[in-house]
């Protein structure tokens, strides 16, 4: 089984909110994205609203409620308060009742995600969230560093996957020794993560150069790629970049 595509739209909504109107429009990229075979679709709405908006969230529901097999993934932070017309992201899962939900420790301040969760201080306040997101039907992905103690206690705590953040892993890239460290402390964390029974996602700065090593993770259900994939759009068209990326996740003998 070759392992899931879901690609990231906030970069195109970043670029539609630098001017009026909505042009690029999200949704026609989404359709353009699942015709050319992507998997799945993701957004990560910020209480900021600085690329992702909550009405992208429900008109994506809308859209993707009536393709056959095209998941969509919801990300944030599920400890951010309201702010504005961003209600939250449990109301707004709960409003869009998406495939998967995954939580992100991000703060409101950051670029980016560029950590997982600390479970020994975030478990209590998870837990009842986890719960409250599989009573809307939604599988629960928490964003992981490749960490063995923080993946138990994933387990412990409800998560259905972790998503491993691979960030570190594409910073690396070029430095052997690192790379290959950090890898091996990827693969241990994917073969706890099997062990203990949860599905294994990830994401962060993965490209056409990267992907490849990275998908022969074993049990590596989904990758999760925005900012790379924009990229590429925009030398080779969004179509041929999401086949590109399909490509390698297709060839054989990956690690599944």
């Amino acid at each position: 089984m070759s392992t899931a595509l879901s690609v990231n739209l906030n970069k195109i909504a970043l670029i539609r909110n630098s001017r009026e109107g909505n042009y690029p429009c999200v949704i026609e990229h989404a359709k353009v994205c699942i015709e050319y075979g992507a998997d799945g679709i993701t957004v990560h709405p910020r209480p900021d609203q600085r690329h992702i908006r909550p009405d992208d969230a429900r008109q994506l529901s809308k859209l993707l409620s009536a393709q056959k097999n095209i998941e969509f993934n919801i990300e944030g932070n599920p400890l951010a308060a309201p702010q504005g017309s961003y209600p939250g992201l449990i109301q707004l899962v709960e409003e869009t009742r998406p495939d998967q939900c995954t939580l992100v420790p991000d703060s409101d301040d950051q670029l980016t995600s560029d950590h997982g969760f600390d479970l020994t201080k975030a478990s209590e306040k998870l837990v009842p969230i986890i719960e409250q997101l599989k009573l809307f039907g939604t599988r629960v992905s928490l964003f992981m560093d490749p960490d063995p103690d923080q993946i138990k206690l994933a387990r412990q705590i409800g998560a259905d996957r972790i998503e491993l953040y691979t960030g570190p892993y594409a910073a690396a890239w070029g430095n052997q020794e690192e790379l290959n460290r950090i890898f091996r402390q990827h693969l241990g964390a994917a073969e706890l993560a099997l062990e203990l029974g949860l599905g294994i996602n990830a994401g962060h700065d993965l490209n056409l150069i990267n992907l490849e090593k990275f998908s022969t993770i074993p049990g590596l259900q989904e990758v999760s790629i925005g900012h790379a994939l924009t990229v590429d759009a925009i030398a080779m068209g969004l179509g041929n970049a999401v086949q590109a990326y399909k490509q390698i996740l297709q060839r054989p003998n990956r690690g599944h």
